[in-house]
């Protein structure tokens, strides 16, 4: 367990310089992006403490807190997409910005990718009784898919946009031979949204032997015993796998259609 106290401070602090100092070593556009990061994680995770607080025991609260949880996941994810939609290459000073109205209606469509097999697996759980309707149990197996979903939105997303980008000879080749917009997109756009999975289904294949979740390790040392823990586990892997599959082909369909 960790001693909190100055140490532990300073600990992550130096942590925050060491990835900036290599993000920059690196020469990536990331270095003045991760004290930011890390400034913000802070502050979310201080009110995050305060509010399951104060939502834990209303039900109301609770569905407010998902909503905003899919919002700002939504619009991590469009920022993601957007970057891929216009470019690595622009300098991000130079990006055009995106019309308001625009913006909110491409961040409100991603919600669907991001929070739709979230919201429907949570309700199908509560419904069958598996999950306790209680803020304390859906809050956090709710917050795990939804990141998930966002995660894999944002990779599909940028995956497609950098192929279509790319293989544009092969798009125009396939509308000469009569193939309609989407179907000629999807042609090269499929290539690349299966990548988009890859992760996922590695940390399904290696949990246990390669990574030991949060989750499990939580668990024991909440007092439960190692096969709860594991049945546990293999249901939320097993949920974040098919979270994650919603997320890729949902998005692989929005972007092919031109909606994001």
């Amino acid at each position: 367990m960790f001693n909190f106290g100055w140490p532990l401070v300073v600990a992550l602090i130096l942590l925050v310089i060491i990835a900036a100092v290599l993000a920059r070593i690196g020469r990536t556009e990331h270095a003045p992006v991760i004290p930011w990061a890390a400034v913000r994680a802070t502050v979310q995770l201080l009110v995050l403490g305060l509010v399951l607080d104060f939502a834990v025991s209303r039900v109301w609260a609770v569905v407010l807190f998902l909503i905003a949880i899919t919002l700002t996941a939504a619009e991590t994810a469009h920022g993601r997409i957007r970057t891929a939609r216009i470019g690595q290459h622009v300098p991000r000073k130079d990006r055009p910005r995106l019309p308001l109205r625009q913006r909110i209606r491409e961040i409100l469509i991603l919600t669907v990718p991001v929070g739709l097999g979230p919201f429907t697996l949570v309700a199908a759980l509560l419904v069958s009784g598996i999950l306790d309707m209680r803020g304390m149990a859906v809050i956090p197996v709710a917050g795990i898919l939804i990141g998930h979903g966002m995660a894999v939105s944002a990779l599909t997303g940028r995956r497609v946009h950098e192929e279509l980008r790319a293989g544009q000879g092969e798009v125009e080749a396939a509308l000469s031979l009569g193939f309609t917009d989407g179907q000629a997109r999807m042609l090269v756009a499929e290539r690349a949204a299966s990548t988009a999975l890859v992760p996922t289904i590695d940390t399904t294949k290696t949990v246990g032997m390669v990574t030991i979740p949060g989750a499990f390790v939580g668990m024991i040392l909440g007092g439960a015993t190692p096969l709860e823990a594991g049945i546990m586990q293999l249901f939320v892997i097993l949920a974040i796998l098919a979270v994650a599959t919603a997320a890729l082909t949902i998005t692989e369909y929005l972007v092919v259609w031109r909606l994001l």
